[in-house]
């Protein structure tokens, strides 16, 4: 019986990474969705990015030229990325400085993003892409949580080359005023 129980995690193991595999040889003789496609192409910006934020109108806080630092990771076995963001040269201390984290995922034919907001609220997100594939734009689908201060209503992002890429971040306000920011990022790692 001792013997049976040190076999047992070895075979469900196995089992486990037989049926993973077998998933992913099926996935891929289908056809990628658009979602998919959109999901590759983001997954390429993985690394480390910094650049300065332009804002619309302007914010004594941030924008007019501030650098933020943006960190882009492929997780959970390639089906989530993880986005990270905050001011250039601020400590990595989430519990003092502005630090949203978003998740890309797909969900069935829908590449969508959660943007865990500062402001203590979940926006989710559906993507459409251009159709030369270098645009993916993000549009409001709902929110968890108070919107009190506002929440995230629109994110695009544009890939200019594979060192380069931007970002567009549509805030919107107690009142529905919007207030736009732009960040042009440049590789670091």
């Amino acid at each position: 019986m001792k013997s049976l129980r040190s076999v047992l995690p070895i075979v469900l193991l196995s089992i486990s990474t037989l049926a993973l595999g077998q998933t992913a040889a099926q996935k891929s003789d289908v056809p990628k969705s658009d979602a998919q496609k959109s999901f590759d192409q983001l997954k390429t910006l993985s690394g480390t990015w910094q650049g300065p934020v332009t804002t619309t109108p302007p914010l004594s806080d941030m924008g007019n030229g501030a650098f933020t630092q943006v960190s882009l990771r492929v997780t959970s076995r390639g089906n989530a990325i993880m986005h990270e963001m905050k001011e250039a040269g601020t400590a990595d201390d989430p519990t003092r400085y502005d630090h949203p984290v978003t998740m890309f995922y797909l969900d069935s034919d829908r590449l969508l993003l959660t943007h865990y907001c500062d402001a203590g609220n979940r926006p989710r997100m559906t993507a459409r892409t251009s159709p030369d594939g270098k645009t993916v734009e993000f549009d409001f689908l709902d929110v968890s949580g108070s919107t009190e201060y506002g929440h995230m209503q629109h994110a695009v992002f544009t890939i200019i080359d594979s060192n380069h890429h931007t970002e567009e971040w549509t805030y919107l306000m107690p009142g529905d005023k919007p207030i736009h920011a732009r960040m042009d990022l440049q590789r670091t790692k």
